[in-house]
Parts: C-alpha cells; structure tokens; sequence
C-alpha cells in the first residue's frame, strides 16, 4: 500500500518483539489500535498531529510485525503488560493514551492500572466487550470469530468486513486503509484479541481510571454505535463528540475533523495542568 506512513521500528521485549511507527516531537501521544486494525491506520493522526505531539502507534501483540502474546487466551492484564513493557523501553512515563474500539479496552485497563501515569484518556468508538454478559454468550462470541479466521483466514476477513467498518459513503480510500491493515493480523493475534473482547469489560476498567477528556464516535458508526458509546461516556463522567459522516474508522475517514476535536480535548488537559 504506497502512502506516506512512518516506518516500523521495533523493540525487545518479554513476549519476542513489539512493532511501532510514530512520528513528531512533543508531549506523546499513543494510540491503540481496535481489533480489525494496526499501526498504519493511523496516517492522517502521524500527518495531522506531529507538529505538536510525539505520534506513537503500536502494532498491538500478534499484529502486524508484533509477537503474539504468550497466553492463547489472554484478558486485559496481558496487553497491559506488554503496553507496560513497550513504553518502559521508549521511556514514555505519563503518554496521553487514546484508545479505539477495543483499543479502549486495553487502554482503559492500563490506565486504571497505573492512574499515576495517565498523562490523559480518550477513547473512540469504545467497544464494551462481554466479560458482564452470560458465559455462553461469551463463547459464542469468541466462537463466531474463530469461524470466520478458519473460513475465510484474516486475508478474506479484512475483504469481507472492512467497508462495514465505514459509513456506507466512505470513499475507496478509506475502505482500502482500512482493508489493508485489517490483513496485516496474523489468525493468531487476532484471535487472542477476538477472546480478550468476548470475555473482557470495558466499564470495569474504567471505574477505576481517571475519567476519559472525550469520548469520540461516528454518526455512522454501526460497530459501536453513538448511543452506545454516548452511554460510555454518561457512564465515566466524560464528554461525549459525534462526528458528523463517518462510521467506525472514524480517525481514518476524516481524519482531519478526528484530529481536531482530539486536540481539542487534550489541549484542555494542558490549559487544566498550568492552571492546576
């Protein structure tokens, strides 16, 4: 895919390798990726917002160039180690951490884990999970992903659902961003992901984190939709911003307006700081 994204780096770590791109100077701001996406779906935030803030983005584990973690059926406490580990060796000590779809989930965890160090919390088209929900309910779901990884692999997943994942008039562009990172899972990772979001639960983390600056979401989203996300935000004690004509991938398809209203929110985070 020829765009203009940074290049991978990668590091050591516990588990094999963690992969990430980032790009620009400043306060760092990490952004967690949800399960059907990757560190290059970024591109317009390392384009948008690198004059101002150092862009960080992992491939979360089994992603991309990312070793799977080590447990085949991980919960959240897992991805905040390896998060832990990550940015313990680039030295990022109070990130601004923004999480999308069940990137809210991993990036929740890690802040009610180390409240101390959340520099801010913002999440995008938060995905609940189903760690509340009965346990058969929790296996079917988990069960309906490993179907399709095994009928279709992750190539054939990412053809199949990646125009779902944007408003239905989202250009070519965006769906093919979306399809191409979608692909760069290994069936491996994504199913480790696929089993953290059917037995983990969003608000449990997030009672105990700093309450989010925003939550974001879609007008179009049919993933996470606005009133289910706008509950999210009711529920932590957050703002809550609709954006206007896109879906899921609402940071991929207008990322521009995406960029903005983050920015917004986090500069508040500042302004908060020096009057504190």
């Amino acid at each position: 895919m020829s765009l203009s994204i940074p290049s991978l780096r990668r590091v050591r770590c516990s588990q094999g390798e963690l992969a990430w791109r980032e790009a620009g100077t400043g306060p760092a701001l990490v952004l967690l990726h949800g399960i059907g996406s990757g560190s290059g779906s970024w591109l317009g935030q390392f384009e948008g917002l690198a004059d101002r803030y150092r862009v960080l983005a992992w491939d979360a584990p089994g992603y991309g160039d990312s070793t799977p973690l080590a447990e085949a059926h991980p919960r959240a406490g897992h991805y905040v180690r390896a998060l832990d580990e990550w940015l313990q060796a680039l030295q990022i000590e109070t990130p601004l951490l923004l999480g999308h779809s069940l990137g809210a989930i991993v990036a929740a965890a890690w802040a009610a884990a180390r409240p101390d160090a959340v520099g801010a919390l913002v999440l995008a088209s938060p995905a609940r999970g189903y760690g509340q929900a009965e346990p058969a309910l929790r296996e079917a779901k988990y069960r309906e992903r490993v179907e399709l990884v095994e009928h279709l692999g992750i190539e054939g997943l990412a053809a199949t659902r990646a125009a779902g994942l944007c408003a239905r008039r989202a250009d070519a562009q965006a769906i093919e961003r979306v399809r191409w990172n979608m692909a760069r899972a290994t069936p491996g990772g994504y199913l480790q992901a696929a089993h953290l979001l059917a037995h983990d639960d969003l608000m449990t983390h997030l009672r105990q984190a700093p309450a989010p600056r925003a939550v974001l979401c879609g007008e179009h989203d049919r993933i996470t939709p606005p009133d289910a996300c706008e509950a999210v935000a009711l529920e932590a004690g957050a703002p809550f911003v609709r954006l206007p004509g896109v879906g899921h991938a609402c940071y991929v398809e207008d990322a521009r307006r995406f960029n903005d209203e983050l920015d917004r929110c986090l500069s508040s985070h500042f302004q908060g700081a020096l009057h504190g």
